[in-house]
């Protein structure tokens, strides 16, 4: 495990700082679902779509550490659709110094 990491993270995952910022700055998912499995975490989220911009990766090829690849493709064009992202990325990049990348 790289030096500093937080126990369970990977590389560029959110630390627990991080998550505290930005938890806010989402929507809050539904929980009363008919059907399904219940929503993914949103932090899990966010990791799997960081993961996914930082590599360049086709989305299918996201983890399933981060939850199902289309549940993740999913949240990322709907917060994307909603502006949603827009602020996660500023705030994201006010804090670590790098604007994470919008690979398509």
């Amino acid at each position: 495990m790289p030096h500093g990491l937080e126990a369970g993270l990977s590389q560029g995952d959110l630390t627990d700082a991080k998550w505290r910022v930005l938890k806010d700055l989402l929507p809050i998912e539904p929980e009363n679902r008919r059907r399904g499995r219940p929503p993914e975490q949103n932090r899990s989220i966010i990791n799997g779509i960081l993961w996914r911009l930082r590599c360049g990766a086709p989305w299918r090829d996201v983890s399933p550490k981060y939850g199902s690849w289309n549940t993740i493709y999913r949240r990322f064009r709907r917060w994307s659709e909603a502006g949603v992202w827009e602020t996660v990325a500023v705030t994201l990049a006010e804090i670590i110094g790098q604007w994470p990348l919008q690979h398509r």
